[in-house]
């Protein structure tokens, strides 16, 4: 698995230590990781503290524009509507994650723009990890 990836999951870990849903996101320009988060949704009781978002507020203020076209975006979820918004608006054009999200992914509506998705298939660790949140919440 790609090292930029095995990062997204130590964040994501960092999200189920602290109660989230353990979802990672980091960003990519010129071969460097510019930021990286986890999801704070339960912990800042705020509904658009997803890592991705997280992520992509970092990577602007740390490059100081909105521009974030030269960026891949890691997850280890497939974004939501929300999230998909958020990249198609920062110009992000690469995204590569590790689960479809069933209930809420939303990649399919932006098959006619000009970002490239991909999905990492058959990744059980993430799927597990995920699973296991889930039960215990449950």
């Amino acid at each position: 698995m790609d090292e930029y990836m095995k990062i997204a999951i130590k964040e994501a870990i960092k999200a189920k230590k602290k109660g989230d849903v353990p979802v990672g996101a980091i960003i990519v320009m010129e071969n460097k990781v510019i930021s990286k988060s986890y999801n704070k949704k339960e912990h800042n009781k705020n509904a658009t503290k997803h890592a991705e978002i997280l992520a992509i507020s970092k990577a602007c203020k740390k490059i100081h524009s909105w521009h974030l076209d030269n960026c891949t975006l890691y997850c280890t979820m497939e974004p939501c509507m929300m999230c998909c918004g958020a990249i198609l608006q920062s110009r992000i054009k690469k995204v590569v994650y590790l689960v479809k999200n069933e209930k809420y992914g939303c990649t399919h509506l932006l098959k006619n723009s000009k970002i490239e998705f991909i999905e990492i298939k058959n990744n059980t660790n993430m799927k597990q990890l995920l699973n296991d949140f889930f039960q215990l919440k449950r």
